[in-house]
């Protein structure tokens, strides 16, 4: 019965390189403290490397037997997540007819007043907020009109209680951001600060890249979800498609 709590496969993937990501790569190699874009985070697009990177995943899962392919598509509603689903989608990584669900509570973590800026940006512009953060740590720091990662947590709980109602038992696919790939991990496995920092510490989330749950009835006492796979990239490597592992383009995107 513990099962009937649980998908049989959750599968992780952050969105494909975006504009922004380019545009914050410009800003920091021109030492700018802000980063030139021109529309909401929100609706920041994909590059064309990230459709590509969309694409050449959307056709690793194709190569997949029909049972192996995931039958529910959950989204960030942020353009740049959405554009990496429809591609996937469109490249034979899910049924054409499958829909894509938005879910706000998967979107980006909120940077509120530090939005835009680079990190040279917050030190210059918003040195008390740079202070406050080195303080209290990136997991519990929060920029007026931002989250902390303990507020993307929060919204994240209730995400996977959504799951688990509506779609147990089920193959079911997340395409979101980096910082809410870190935070899924934390409430699956049951991490503490210290433990996610450490993986975030460790290396950048690749844009497309998956992290995979699949059902154990052995786990713990009644069973759970056990990663397989964390940050893999294999889908663009075998299209010797270039992997790109930008943290996004608004500062503290990882925090």
């Amino acid at each position: 019965m513990a099962s009937l709590h649980w998908p049989s496969q959750l599968i992780i993937v952050r969105h494909g390189q975006s504009a922004g990501n380019v545009a914050r790569d410009e800003a920091t190699e021109a030492q700018s403290d802000r980063i030139a874009l021109s529309v909401r985070d929100a609706d920041v697009p994909l590059s064309e490397l990230g459709r590509e990177q969309a694409q050449a995943l959307g056709h690793w899962f194709a190569s997949e037997a029909e049972d192996h392919r995931p039958e529910v598509l959950l989204s960030s509603p942020y353009l740049r997540a959405f554009q990496t689903a429809q591609v996937f989608r469109e490249a034979g990584g899910a049924r054409a007819d499958e829909p894509i669900c938005f879910d706000e509570r998967l979107r980006e973590k909120e940077f509120g007043i530090l939005d835009g800026l680079t990190t040279s940006g917050i030190r210059k512009l918003e040195a008390e907020q740079y202070e406050f953060r080195r303080m209290l740590g990136k997991f519990y720091h929060r920029p007026p009109g931002g989250e902390s990662w303990c507020d993307v947590i929060l919204r994240l709980r209730s995400v996977m209680d959504t799951i688990s109602l509506h779609y147990a038992g089920r193959r079911v696919m997340i395409f979101t951001h980096q910082v809410v790939v870190l935070c899924l991990r934390y409430i699956i496995e049951g991490l503490d600060e210290a433990e996610i920092l450490a993986i975030d510490r460790a290396g950048d989330v690749a844009n497309c890249a998956i992290s995979d749950y699949v059902y154990d009835p052995s786990h713990g006492r009644n069973g759970g979800l056990v990663l397989c796979r964390y940050n893999v990239t294999a889908p663009m490597e075998e299209e010797a498609t270039p992997v790109t592992r930008e943290p996004d383009a608004i500062a503290g995107a990882r925090g």
